[in-house]
């Protein structure tokens, strides 16, 4: 079987360079096109589609719906799961990247960013920000997160990936799941047994699949990303930018 992790296009707040976390920003023209072309490439691959999990934030919704609609696969039956929403980055929520890195310094940002277990500072209770004041989650009966870790991430997310695993283990079929870079690396860190330091230097391309081929037991036989070696060159290079913060 197949398991397709992508993350979202780019969004506003990508190109503007802030901290986005569970703030619902929409995909510029950009990120739009990035979903299209995520969803070709996945038909031009030959890949079926058998589910396709997204979170309940808009950037990854909306590249959902727009692989699904390219690659014909019914939206009713996109399974939403706010358990795949990205990190939240507490207090640095809409903050520029660069700006807060003058302001607190640029080691200290990267920990904050980079590091698996050191969270940035929470928003208070009473802040706009915090995500008790958004009825998108009302629904939610778990404590709202008011920043976390990528360790915080994975905590958050391992009762979905328990669910999840159970419900596409030895049927074979190819599953999409549509998130957030941080939920996807909290995803990544599980498939392939990455361990605490592996995984802070994993970073994933927006609107770019990566295919995972599995057996019965999820054990990873092969991985590739759907793009031709020169374009991924060329995209390790943005990424290693964009983790200088500047």
């Amino acid at each position: 079987m197949k398991l397709i992790l992508l993350r979202h296009g780019e969004s506003q707040w990508n190109l503007e360079n802030r901290f986005t976390g569970w703030k619902d920003v929409g995909l510029t023209d950009s990120g739009k096109q990035e979903a299209k072309s995520a969803g070709k490439k996945i038909i031009e691959s030959k890949i079926v589609v058998d589910s396709v999990y997204t979170s309940l934030l808009k950037r990854a919704t909306h590249t959902s719906n727009i692989v699904a609609k390219y690659i014909n696969f019914n939206l009713e039956h996109i399974q939403y799961d706010w358990r795949l929403n990205e990190r939240h980055y507490g207090a640095l929520q809409g903050l520029n990247k660069s700006e807060t890195a003058e302001k607190y310094g640029e080691e200290q940002v990267l920990i904050w960013r980079r590091s698996f277990d050191i969270p940035p500072p929470s928003l208070k209770n009473d802040d706009p920000r915090h995500p008790r004041f958004n009825s998108k989650f009302d629904n939610i009966k778990d404590d709202l997160p008011s920043g976390e870790s990528l360790k915080d991430v994975i905590k958050r997310l391992k009762p979905f990936w328990s669910e999840y695993q159970n419900r596409i283990m030895n049927r074979f079929q190819n599953n999409l799941i549509v998130a957030h870079s941080n939920s996807l690396r909290a995803i990544i860190k599980i498939v392939e047994n990455l361990n605490d330091e592996e995984i802070i230097s994993v970073n994933l391309p927006t609107g770019i699949p990566l295919v995972y081929e599995l057996d019965a037991n999820l054990t990873v036989i092969n991985k590739k990303f759907l793009e031709d070696s020169k374009t991924l060159k060329s995209l390790e290079k943005k990424i290693i930018n964009q983790g200088k913060i500047k």
